[in-house]
């Protein structure tokens, strides 16, 4: 039997999305992917909840994230936010991912966490030219923060 590793509840609000374009956070690598909708949509955010898992440290001593949102190398991990065509929206002129980067959650901000909290981050949903924001996207300041699980973002 091997122990059960522990969760870590994640937030990821996208503010002023493009209006009418759908969002999606992708479970699971391309050719296998599932897309989970947010759990809040407004015109001002779309807010989507998932966890990840700890698997202890990375060779530089920051935490190790797993599971099955969770993409790239253990050093440089994060998520994909789909866009339009991508999220599912048949008939979308967009066809794009936004990669959320989870780098910059630390030991300190996860030993924080309280029941009932996530750590929450904020991106932007539009581009300077009026698109739906796509490629690395960053997070926004304050970065990851402990948040109540039921305050909306």
């Amino acid at each position: 039997m091997t122990p059960e590793r522990p969760v870590l509840p994640l937030r990821i609000v996208v503010e002023h999305p493009v209006p009418g374009v759908a969002l999606a956070l992708q479970r699971g690598a391309s050719a296998k992917a599932t897309l989970v909708g947010p759990v809040h949509v407004s015109t001002d955010a779309h807010v989507f909840d998932f966890e990840v898992t700890l698997d202890g440290s990375t060779a530089a001593g920051e935490p190790r994230l797993l599971g099955p949102f969770v993409q790239g190398p253990p050093a440089a991990r994060f998520v994909y936010i789909t866009i339009g065509a991508s999220a599912g929206q048949i008939g979308s002129p967009w066809q794009r991912r936004a990669k959320v980067p989870l780098g910059a959650i630390d030991w300190q901000s996860i030993e924080t966490l309280a029941p009932g909290e996530r750590l929450t981050a904020h991106i932007a949903g539009t581009a300077r030219d009026g698109s739906p924001a796509c490629a690395t996207v960053p997070i926004l300041p304050p970065g990851w923060v402990v948040r109540r699980s039921s305050e909306p973002g």
